[in-house]
Formats: C-alpha cells, sequence, structure tokens
C-alpha cells in the first residue's frame, strides 16, 4: 500500500508537471530578459554591472560574469558618482550581432540614459567573446523631458525598421525610431506616445509622478504588436504593488487598446498578472518564443521571503480572440 501511495503520488507530481506550463527559480532577479544561443538560454536582470544567468533547461540557472566589471567611461556625465549598477537590460538579435541595451539612472529621477553594447557571441567560454560598448542612444534630462530613458526594448516593424520602447513614470511609454544600425535615434527623429496613465496636474516636472505604469515590452504575434507593460510600484519588497497588463495594436507604433478596445494612452490596459497572498507583485515582464512554445518571463516579490524579488517563467497561452493567457501566480 505504501508502494501505490507513493507511485500515485509521483504520477500525480508528474502530470502537474506535464500540465502546468510555469515554474520559478530561486534566484534573486529584477527585470528580467531572455535569449536563446545554441543550446543554452542567456538571462540579462539588472545588478551590478548587468547580471547574467546561463541555462540548459529555463529551471536550472548558473551565474555568469557581469557584462561591465567596470561602469562604462561615459557614465558619471549623466549620473554623477554613479556605481554601477545598471537597470533593465534588453538583449536581441540581429545582422548576426547580439545587440545588448541597458539604462542608467539616478532613482526617482529622470537624469537617466539608454546605452547599447553589442558581441558576436553570448558564451563568456569562446575566445571572440567581448562586449563593445556603444555608448548613448537617448537621453532623459529634468525639466527638459516630460519622460524617463530607461526600460528598453528594441523591436522591429513589419518592413524590419527598427523601434525602440521605453519609459517609466512621467508622461507616458515612448517609443522612437531608430537608425539601422540600431546605435541611434534615425532623423528626422520620429517619436510616439505608447501608453499613459493620468498624471497630477500640479506636480512638479522633476516628479515621477503618479501615472505609475513602465517597462514596456513589445511581441508581436497572431498578426498583432502585443504591449506588455507593468503598472504600480516595483521595487519595495513587502510593499511592491507591481503588475502586468497588455493592449494591442496592429500597427507597432499604436493605437494600442486592451480588451475593452480601451485607449493604452488613455489608462487603458487588460490585467495579465497580479499579486496574491503568496506574491506582493509581480511585473517588469519580457516575452519570447523559444522551440515553438510562447514564455512570458518576469520577476516576482516572495511573500515567504520578505518581499525578495524572484525569476519567474510562464507559457503564454491564447484565448479564441487572441488574447494572451498566463497561469495565476503559483
Amino acid at each position: 500500500m505504501k508502494l501505490y501511495k507513493n507511485t500515485q503520488t509521483l504520477l500525480i507530481l508528474l502530470v502537474l508537471t506535464m500540465t502546468i506550463p510555469s515554474w520559478s527559480q530561486n534566484i534573486t532577479v529584477h527585470d528580467p530578459v531572455m535569449i536563446k544561443q545554441k543550446d543554452t538560454y542567456y538571462l540579462y536582470c539588472t545588478g551590478q554591472g548587468i547580471s547574467v544567468f546561463s541555462s540548459k533547461d529555463m529551471k536550472n540557472w548558473n551565474p555568469e560574469p557581469a557584462i561591465f566589471k567596470e561602469k562604462p567611461v561615459w557614465v558619471d556625465s549623466v549620473v554623477p558618482d554613479f556605481k554601477n549598477h545598471i537597470w533593465a537590460p534588453d538583449i536581441s538579435f540581429h545582422n548576426n550581432t547580439y545587440y545588448l541595451y541597458y539604462s542608467v539612472s539616478a532613482f526617482a529621477k529622470n537624469t537617466s540614459a539608454i546605452a547599447v553594447a553589442t558581441n558576436i557571441t553570448l558564451d563568456p567560454k569562446d575566445p571572440a567573446y567581448k562586449w563593445v560598448d556603444h555608448g548613448i542612444v537617448i537621453q532623459s534630462v529634468p525639466n527638459r523631458d516630460m519622460w524617463n530613458a530607461i526600460d528598453p526594448n528594441l523591436t522591429f516593424d513589419e518592413n524590419k525598421i527598427p523601434w525602440l520602447a521605453f519609459g517609466s513614470f512621467w508622461d507616458g511609454l515612448k517609443m522612437v525610431k531608430l537608425k539601422s544600425d540600431l546605435k541611434s535615434m534615425a532623423q528626422p527623429e520620429e517619436w510616439f506616445t505608447i501608453s499613459k496613465r493620468k498624471r497630477t496636474f500640479e506636480l512638479a516636472d522633476t516628479n515621477p509622478g503618479d501615472g505609475a505604469l513602465e517597462a514596456p515590452f513589445i511581441f508581436k504575434k497572431n498578426g498583432y504588436y502585443y504591449q506588455f507593460l507593468s503598472w504600480d510600484l516595483c521595487c519595495r519588497g513587502e510593499k511592491s504593488t507591481y503588475k502586468v497588463v497588455v493592449g494591442r495594436s496592429k500597427n507597432i507604433t499604436g493605437p494600442y487598446t486592451d480588451k475593452d478596445g480601451k485607449l493604452l494612452t488613455e489608462g487603458g490596459g487588460t490585467l495579465l498578472i497580479q499579486g496574491n497572498e503568496n506574491w506582493y507583485g509581480a511585473g517588469h515582464n519580457s516575452a519570447y518564443t523559444f522551440d515553438g512554445k510562447d514564455y512570458i518571463v518576469f520577476h516576482a516579490y516572495d511573500a515567504k521571503q520578505k518581499g525578495r524579488p524572484i525569476l519567474k517563467i510562464n507559457q503564454l497561452k491564447w484565448d479564441d480572440a487572441l488574447w494572451p493567457i498566463v497561469e495565476p501566480l503559483k
């Protein structure tokens, strides 16, 4: 009878593993992005010099050397006395080159810049491995700009024209056209606001404001461009209220609307991921297709670990109306 019970338990666990397309790993991450090179997944996230992990199965992750041992030489001109804690990277592969966008910023200020580095391999053991920094792509300045140059995401439209989505708080999330070399803005400049939440008018321009949104990520699927973004507050441990919402558009620059047809530039957004009794909040996601399956990657604040931010990976499903579905946090 004991053998039967153990076998039954084993079968139940096996079935659950096969049918629930989500898992979490006990590694601390903020703002994770992911890419696959050959048989290895590489994860990049906020950290000293940009934190890096590798995995063969998306479940067991090994730490790799940081991208920047020393802070980039130009950084102090943007953020004085910068401590090399680099935010919110974004990784892409284009024309046989890996492009790693990243953010430097003073916390709660739009004293910020997005820059880009390139490499021809992601394997630190490869003799050809070397990140080359190309410096600033876009910069925001307090009292000049009502947007914040952080949280970049590179995306391409149907004509293979590159666009950079980015932003946090202030007057919403932006999208700007890039040159074909992906290292600077196209000329003449083309800008779009892709999401916005109501901001109290009386607040000073230097104040991030109360329109809490950030971290846009554009994912092309089903003939749509899906914009995933995070609402509310990150980085506060047990007081984090982060959540992920989504909208979509037939055009990369918008307008994006939610399930109810509300414009994301007018506060719209369909709730996709939120916290519960086990997780204080969850957000800053990225989305990918690996080996024919779609995944959403994000961090969540673990209630059992005093709000420690933990890596989460869920499989993305799609309903009959082609809206994304994600298993509730567990």
